[in-house]
């Protein structure tokens, strides 16, 4: 008799493994649908997959962008059941959520629930004041108004996502699928993140921040400057001074400065410091290296250096990182 497929069994999971996804009038239809992609849909290869509900904010139909109407069965009551709580953007930065919904956010929290926000979702999630004094993230297009109407917010601009333990933000629309694969990676570890990833057809790691996709002018150069960033990733280990960049990219120093930022939002030594990060996240995860030959293979040159780097980008010691993500 033929037997059954091996089952995915992740080592750990979270403690409530229900996800709730808020609907609301003027539902921001991307965002919500990376919601169900990532938390919502049937993966019978891993066993103790999350659940998942929809739960709606306002009563009666409801429209999504896209000419959609929509219902959800169950109301706001239902969020106490919930373990983690996604707001999928909203429908406004002027518009004021409705203090039913400010409350059951707050009561989720105080009972240890995550709240989740996707791109504008973030000004529901400081409305309820939780997100006073932390590091938050948003649509960089959003970035003022929310620092305007919550100053006491410690926003992040050109960030992908910020986790704050129990308060994760996210920015721009599809940011909110770079914050969902870390958010399954933090519960059941990097080897399912990758699988839910690659069935996803996205990166598991997204490196860089948002300033990549403020609009400005295309470099003149981009192909050169493209073939550059290939060789750099393939060297990372090596110094990669500024002087031997300009000369391999056949620019002077100051006009491959000018037109490393244009494409990349970045400076050649900030971008190498987050490619070595990412090489070193990779390394951490999935090998038994220490941490002082990972941080020569990476090029910071010496594990206190590479640990200096973890902690200001990460909040984490390379150490700390491992147990956490390895497999």
């Amino acid at each position: 008799m033929k037997k059954p497929p091996k089952r995915s069994r992740p080592a750990n999971g979270p403690a409530n493994r229900h996800v709730a996804a808020l609907v609301y009038d003027g539902l921001c239809s991307f965002e919500y649908g990376i919601a169900v992609e990532m938390f919502g849909l049937a993966r019978p290869e891993f066993d103790h997959w999350y659940s998942f509900g929809s739960y709606a904010v306002d009563r009666g139909s409801m429209r999504a962008a896209g000419g959609l109407q929509l219902r959800a069965e169950a109301t706001l009551d239902g969020l106490a059941q919930a373990g983690t709580i996604i707001v999928p953007g909203w429908r406004g930065a002027d518009a004021a959520p409705p203090e039913r919904l400010l409350d059951a956010l707050r009561a989720a929290h105080a009972r240890g629930a995550r709240l989740v926000s996707f791109c504008s979702g973030v000004f529901v999630l400081a409305a309820t004041g939780l997100l006073d004094g932390r590091r938050a993230s948003t649509h960089w297009r959003y970035a003022d108004a929310l620092a305007a109407r919550y100053p006491h917010v410690r926003i992040e601009p050109d960030v992908l996502y910020v986790d704050e333990g129990q308060l994760l933000t996210s920015a721009g629309s599809a940011a909110a699928i770079d914050l969902s694969l870390h958010l399954i990676r933090r519960d059941y570890g990097p080897r399912i993140a990758n699988q839910v990833a690659r069935r996803a057809v996205v990166p598991t790691h997204r490196d860089g921040g948002q300033a990549q996709f403020i609009p400005s002018p295309l470099p003149e150069q981009g192909a050169a400057l493209g073939k550059l960033l290939e060789w750099m990733r393939k060297h990372l280990d090596q110094p990669l001074a500024l002087p031997e960049l300009a000369e391999r990219a056949r620019m002077s120093e100051r006009t491959l400065l000018r037109r490393f930022e244009e494409a990349t939002g970045h400076s050649p030594k900030q971008w190498l410091t987050q490619e070595r990060l990412a090489r070193a996240r990779e390394m951490l995860e999935g090998s038994d290296l220490a941490v002082e030959q990972i941080a020569d293979a990476c090029g910071f040159g010496s594990a206190d250096t590479l640990r200096h780097h973890f902690r200001r980008s990460l909040q984490l010691s390379p150490a700390r990182y491992r147990e956490r993500f390895a497999h």
